[in-house]
C-alpha cells in the first residue's frame, strides 16, 4: 500500500520516519549513531556550519539560528530512524529534513566510499491528529529497539520484562534516557512544544510499561 502524503503544517504533530535504501543498514558503527544524533542537532537551524570546524563536545552548544522544528523524540535502528516532531513553520520539515538526510548522506558515502541514494526515497511522514495517537507515539518510537532485543515480542510478548526494561535503558542511540538524566543531546529535543503528558520521570516508565504488557500494533518500517 502506497504511503499517503500529509500536508506538513505549523503547529501539528507528526512522526517522520525513513529507511536504508534496499533495507539496508545506514548505521554500521557507534560513530554512525553519534554523527547522525549530532546532525539532529545541528541540521536544526538556519546557521550554516562545518561539522569538521566544531568541537565534538561542544556540538549541543552550537547556535543554530532560527529552528525549523521541535523535535519530542528520535530513536535510531541499524537500517531505520524515527522522529517525532512539530515544525515551527510550515516548511520547516522539509528544510530540516532535506539538511538532516543531506549531511548524513554525504558523511556515509564518503567514509564508506560509496555512491548513490542511501535513503529509501524521501522520508515518510504521519500526522498525530489527536491526543491518544502523539502520545502513543511516544512510546512507539522510545519501544522500538526491543526489536533488537526480542524480535518477535509484539506477537507472542516478552520473556522477560525486566530485562527488556534495562536494555532499553541502556539503549544509547534515542531519547527515552532523556527523560531520566541530563545528556549533551537533550538539547536536540523542545519538550515545550508538547503536551505536559509525562510530568515526572516515571510517566513515561509508566505509560511505555502498559504498552509493553499490550504489545504495540506493528507500523512500518520493518
Amino acid at each position: 500500500m502506497p504511503i499517503r502524503k500529509v500536508p506538513l503544517v505549523a503547529g501539528e504533530y507528526y512522526h517522520i520516519y525513513n529507511r536504508g535504501n534496499s533495507k539496508q543498514t545506514i548505521f554500521h558503527s557507534q560513530e554512525n549513531y553519534e554523527r547522525f544524533i549530532m546532525l539532529l542537532y545541528l541540521a536544526n537551524g538556519t546557521a550554516t556550519w562545518e561539522i569538521r570546524d566544531l568541537e565534538h563536545q561542544r556540538i549541543f552548544e552550537f547556535e543554530r539560528g532560527e529552528q525549523y522544528v521541535s523535535i519530542g523524540a528520535y530513536c535510531l535502528m541499524p537500517n531505520h530512524f524515527h522522529i517525532l516532531l512539530t515544525p515551527l513553520t510550515d516548511s520547516g520539515i522539509s528544510h530540516f529534513m532535506r539538511k538532516l538526510a543531506t549531511g548524513y548522506s554525504m558523511y556515509f558515502n564518503t567514509k564508506y566510499q560509496r555512491t548513490g541514494s542511501l535513503f529509501e526515497g524521501r522520508y515518510k511522514s504521519e500526522h498525530a491528529a489527536d491526543d491518544y495517537y502523539l502520545k502513543y507515539l511516544f512510546s512507539y518510537t522510545h519501544l522500538n529497539p526491543l526489536k533488537l532485543f526480542q524480535n518477535d515480542w509484539r506477537e507472542i510478548g516478552l520473556r522477560d520484562l525486566d530485562s527488556a526494561q534495562s536494555f532499553l535503558e541502556s539503549y544509547r542511540y534515542s531519547s527515552y534516557m532523556d527523560n531520566k538524566i541530563i545528556r549533551p543531546e537533550v538539547a536536540i529535543l523542545n519538550r515545550e512544544k508538547y503536551p505536559n503528558y509525562f510530568a515526572t520521570k516515571s510517566d513515561l516508565d509508566k505509560e511505555m510499561l502498559d504498552w509493553l504488557t499490550f504489545p504495540l500494533p506493528d507500523k512500518k518500517p520493518r
